[in-house]
């Protein structure tokens, strides 16, 4: 698994959390999670669903007659992926990209060449150190009545996390019927 460091215009790929904030102070466990913005919601992905992490490229080819959700195509390594806009999947507004954001491949095991776009990625993040917390919906949109959607937790600094399930994403109906 690789990943893009986020220093501007450097697309070399590293290894997983080489180079990503706090990959130095975390575990590489089983309690090691991705941890990632989409829009204002923070996000933890299993590392093992996780694949690489690249810049946004200056040019997402798009797709006809699609969901608004699924932005385009790009070309990762020779391979076709598309990209997806997981706000706009889920009905809670638009990702809009920066200077910070990437994409997100899913994982090669999942078999499911798609990207979600990241507003921002943060590095690894111990949930070991977390506290589970009562299920609230990111954003008041229904985003945390879906299947993806997993546990949440609250960090030492205040700051809530939800689970983000790539494999149950890429599984959805919902997620898989991207024709209009």
């Amino acid at each position: 698994m690789f990943h893009s460091t986020p220093a501007e215009g450097d697309d070399a790929p590293q290894r997983a959390g080489a180079g990503l904030p706090g990959a130095a102070s975390e575990p590489a466990s089983s309690d090691a999670r991705l941890g990632l913005m989409i829009g204002e919601q923070r996000w933890l992905v299993e590392l093992s669903q996780a694949g690489e992490i690249v810049p946004v490229p200056d040019v997402i080819a798009p797709v006809p007659l699609t969901q608004e959700w699924l932005l385009g195509l790009v070309n990762l390594r020779g391979a076709l992926y598309t990209v997806v806009d997981l706000r706009r999947f889920a009905g809670t507004g638009r990702t809009e990209p920066g200077k910070e954001s990437r994409l997100l491949a899913l994982a090669t095991r999942l078999n499911f060449n798609a990207a979600i776009l990241v507003t921002r990625m943060f590095g690894l993040r111990n949930v070991a150190a977390m506290h589970e917390a009562e299920p609230v919906e990111p954003g008041g949109h229904g985003m945390g009545t879906a299947l993806w959607v997993g546990r949440a937790f609250i960090d030492a600094e205040g700051q809530r996390w939800h689970e983000l399930d790539l494999a149950r994403l890429a599984a959805g109906s919902d997620f898989l019927m991207a024709g209009r």
